[in-house]
């Protein structure tokens, strides 16, 4: 894919207050941890992830997206009239139906006066969802069918964290081989983050979104999967407190391959070589997914852009979370930059930005 009049304007992100240490996790569970006698330190040691947030207790996915899209709005000086399209991306959504949007839509359109005529609805595509949403929305403005367009997400991992220890406590069949599955759970945070795109004409940044690559693995959809927990007490009736299984070490290798072959034809599409890329923000994962990958792709591990060891995994918050902070450190100011996202699936989705300057508000 490739666009010529689509800048990547801005990014914007918002983190909970409440923080969780890798070591207080481990001391939830501290009875599993007894019983297949597991040394406390091996979670951080094997994921490099030293502490996570957490939302507060009654913190709504729509809510919170409107406080990041009005920060991303604020901080642009987009006009609102030009915004024609709101996709929100996470996984996580306040309800099955209506989408998540309308409601972010409807307090923004209250305080800014956004027009009804236009684009909302979620897109939901595991940790790509927002990078999913870029595309969708850049391809609207590359159309000519709207001028600008907010793609936001929040992803809200505390009753994910809160039935896993549950799960891994009180249930006694689980085994030191079977636990392996578990752990990615375990490496989840929360984040919200939101992305502007706009027509080249009304840029005052100049950031342009030159293309990129996607390719699907879908033979390795099964490798991580989130289902609800099944409420042992009342039948087989499932609750809304989610589990997740991740086969952790096959979804790297595989996800990894497929970053390979996908990285082949997006330096393809974007005309670059790989020492053309000066700053990289990916999907935040692990220490070991974050060494193979730069690895793989022959790139220099120093170029890319980190939150992993505060933020955790925060889903498909993870790689705008990531390239919010490090724009707003400056770090992409006149540089060419590369977005690498992978996604269970499995999916990968990588874009390239010639990035001018970032918009502080």
């Amino acid at each position: 894919m490739k666009y010529q009049n689509v800048c990547l304007e801005s990014f914007a992100c918002t983190l909970p207050d409440e923080i969780v240490s890798t070591g207080t996790l481990e001391k939830q569970l501290e009875p599993v941890y007894s019983r297949l006698r597991l040394p406390a330190g091996r979670l951080e040691l094997l994921t490099g992830i030293t502490e996570r947030c957490v939302w507060n207790k009654g913190t709504t996915i729509g809510a919170q997206s409107t406080i990041t899209a009005r920060k991303l709005i604020q901080q642009s000086g987009v006009n609102p009239q030009h915004i024609g399209a709101l996709i929100h991306g996470s996984v996580c959504r306040d309800y099955l139906e209506p989408a998540t949007a309308c409601g972010v839509h409807s307090a923004l359109s209250a305080e800014f006066g956004l027009p009804q005529t236009g684009f909302v609805y979620d897109v939901s595509n595991a940790c790509l969802g927002i990078m999913s949403g870029i595309i969708q929305i850049a391809d609207k403005i590359e159309l000519g069918h709207i001028k600008a367009g907010i793609v936001v997400g929040t992803e809200n991992s505390r009753a994910l964290m809160e039935t896993t220890v549950r799960h891994l406590n009180t249930d006694l069949s689980i085994t030191r081989k079977s636990i392996k599955t578990e752990f990615a759970s375990l490496t989840i945070g929360s984040g919200s983050a939101a992305v502007l795109l706009v027509h080249k004409s009304i840029s005052k940044t100049g950031n342009k979104l030159l293309g990129g690559a996607a390719i699907a693995k879908t033979e390795h959809c099964a490798l991580c999967r989130s289902v609800p927990e099944h409420n042992n007490t009342a039948g087989d009736e499932p609750s809304m407190n989610p589990l997740m299984q991740t086969d952790s070490e096959t979804l790297m290798k595989e996800g990894v391959a497929a970053a390979a072959e996908t990285f082949e034809e997006f330096l393809s599409e974007v005309q670059w070589r790989r020492e053309d890329i000066e700053v990289t923000f990916c999907h935040q994962v692990g220490k070991a997914h974050q060494q193979l990958l730069f690895e793989t792709l022959q790139l220099p591990p120093e170029i890319n852009f980190s939150t992993i060891q505060y933020l955790g995994n925060t889903g498909s918050a993870a790689l705008p979370t990531a390239a919010a902070i490090g724009t707003g450190k400056g770090l992409a100011d006149r540089k060419r930059a590369a977005l690498l996202g992978i996604g269970s699936g499995i999916n990968v989705i990588m874009l390239g930005v010639e990035w001018n300057k970032t918009l502080t508000g």
